[in-house]
């Protein structure tokens, strides 16, 4: 339920009414760090032999950024989380850390918010102990969110993320704070 309704909760607030950008705004820096603290939803997949579900789970991720022009920015995003995947009646938590690279476009809607959408390539690495996987996979991550600036230096940032790596990591909802360096 809740993978359908994200979508359309970004989808809506990516729709809201464009205001002008006002032309009052401070310069920005061009470099910034997003500290996160994250949420994953889980999914269920068959996993070699064995049909997994996995469970909600929390972690922490960083993004470093650089704005390069007309609302384009280049992202490092890391991602550790844990979460707990089970298979009938055996259950284990399970490890992942995650690098990408993103593509990520801005567009302020006023002066203090602004939405973005984000399109990178990722990579996960997966441990899952009791069940003797230790694997990795790449895909594409696809992301939206909002950006809410407090003052010139700190913003507060929501963020949804979809990866197209199959695994019961599933996808991750991010809140956190970021500091034009």
């Amino acid at each position: 339920m809740i993978k359908k309704i994200l979508p359309l909760v970004t989808t809506l607030t990516l729709s809201t009414q464009v205001m002008a950008h006002g032309s009052t705004q401070e310069h920005e820096s061009n470099l910034y760090v997003v500290g996160k603290a994250l949420y994953i939803v889980g999914d269920d997949v068959q996993h070699e032999e064995a049909h997994l579900e996995g469970e909600g789970g929390i972690g922490f991720g960083i993004d470093i950024g650089y704005r390069i022009a007309y609302g384009f920015s280049v992202e490092y995003d890391f991602s550790y989380s844990i979460n707990t995947v089970s298979e009938e009646e055996f259950s284990a938590d399970t490890e992942y850390m995650t690098h990408a690279i993103d593509l990520v476009y801005t567009y302020h809607t006023t002066s203090e918010l602004s939405v973005f959408a984000k399109v990178g390539y990722e990579y996960e690495k997966e441990k899952i102990t009791d069940y003797d996987i230790d694997s990795s996979d790449h895909g594409t991550v696809f992301g939206a969110g909002v950006e809410y600036e407090l003052t010139h230096q700190y913003s507060l940032v929501g963020e949804y993320e979809h990866s197209t790596i199959d695994g019961p990591r599933g996808d991750s909802i991010y809140f956190g704070v970021m500091v034009n360096l």
